[in-house]
């Protein structure tokens, strides 16, 4: 999902979606440098009734979240239409699925940068992004699950709920970093969700040193550089 020029008002014979609704806030966000004033206003500008907006959303914090929502369900629908997908091990899904969620992103840049820079309080800021967590943190546990049904020791199994929290803020460093990251096609993010995820899987598989301290280098060489 991608912020469009101006959409048109819906005519009675083309239902409003949430999708629709979703893509008007975006665009006006970014129009405008701000939210809207309130839903009647949005609603007024845009030719719909006010309570078509309550159809799908009680207010614009709703919006926000379900943005992010799609984001994420956008990056499943890529990874699923591959169908070699379903075959690869557990690393590689992970790989493969903040590969494609920062392409998702990187497609909406302006808009994300727009809704995570609009408050100063980051805290607050980050409160949108609450349903993702969750969503994140059920990937991330269906993997670690996937994994604890082939270990036959229940000494080896991992806490799904410890290495799942673990994905959701690997997932937020990696958001900062893609935030900041100036390079072309944001490849040093690349290069940092490959590190990223190689370290933790090796903590997962009990074998960390050499992935943690090559991780760690990446991480001093790039706040160095940019300090420099």
């Amino acid at each position: 999902m991608t912020a469009k020029k101006a959409t048109p008002a819906k005519s009675k014979k083309q239902a409003l979606t949430k999708s629709d609704v979703m893509t008007m806030y975006m665009e006006y966000v970014l129009e405008h440098g701000m939210r809207p004033a309130s839903v009647f206003k949005f609603c007024k500008d845009h030719g719909i009734e006010e309570g078509e907006f309550y159809n799908f959303f009680g207010s614009f914090q709703g919006i926000r979240e379900e943005i992010w929502i799609a984001f994420y369900e956008n990056t499943i629908q890529v990874l699923h239409k591959n169908p070699e997908y379903k075959m690869y091990p557990n690393r590689e899904k992970m790989l493969s699925f903040f590969y494609t969620f920062f392409e998702v992103l990187t497609a909406n840049r302006s808009y994300v940068l727009f809704a995570l820079h609009e408050q100063k309080d980051s805290l607050k800021s980050l409160g949108q992004l609450r349903d993702l967590r969750l969503k994140v943190r059920e990937f991330a546990g269906d993997l670690i699950e996937q994994a604890n049904d082939e270990k036959s020791s229940r000494l080896t199994k991992n806490p799904v709920s410890i290495f799942s929290e673990g994905a959701w803020l690997q997932t937020l460093f990696l958001l900062k970093y893609w935030m900041d990251d100036n390079s072309a096609r944001f490849e040093k993010t690349d290069v940092a969700i490959e590190k990223s995820v190689n370290a933790i899987f090796d903590v997962f598989n009990t074998t960390p040193l050499e992935s943690i301290l090559d991780f760690g280098k990446f991480l001093f060489k790039e706040n160095f550089s940019r300090k420099s």
